[in-house]
């Protein structure tokens, strides 16, 4: 599947990775086995095998002979895959918010509480909204700076939008 000419790492090698999973099973080996014989943990090989890891090339080489496949059949785990089906930076991007987005929901609350014993129940506007990014030099690498800059919107218990 593509989207935006971005081909999905697990439905673009879905073949190659059954062929893994079928080689491994024929071994009769277990992912805590072949773990243990590369080096990684049962679950990072589990996932790896599922599409969702990258390895470096010699680890997928070592993986080959494991395996006893040719070392073409595991060179496609050397590219990034597309986590959850997704390209890495937004995958990424979702994590932070995933992480940081219920204490930012509660910064929000906080520090928009209008003293009306609601404690700042809004929401921050999509609509009316400014995005910039920004790059911030920095001797330990390069900063990403995203700024979100969204009218705050209370909740209104009237059935209208107060905008």
């Amino acid at each position: 599947m593509a989207l935006n000419n971005i081909d999905f790492t697990k439905d673009r090698y879905k073949e190659q990775l059954a062929a893994l999973e079928a080689a491994r099973l024929a071994k009769g080996l277990t992912y805590a086995e072949l773990a243990e014989q590369l080096g990684v943990s049962k679950i990072f090989i589990a996932s790896t095998l599922d599409g969702q890891q990258i390895l470096p090339a010699a680890t997928a080489e070592k993986l080959a002979d494991i395996l006893g496949v040719s070392k073409d059949a595991t060179a496609f785990l050397t590219e990034h895959p597309y986590k959850g089906n997704i390209d890495p930076l937004l995958y990424r991007f979702y994590e932070a918010i995933e992480t940081y987005g219920p204490a930012i929901k509660k910064v929000i609350e906080e520090e928009f509480d209008d003293g009306n014993g609601c404690g700042g129940n809004g929401i921050m506007s999509a609509i009316d909204f400014k995005v910039d990014v920004e790059k911030e030099p920095n001797p330990k690498g390069d900063r990403v700076i995203i700024k979100f800059s969204g009218k705050f919107l209370p909740y209104s218990y009237h059935g209208e939008y107060p905008w």
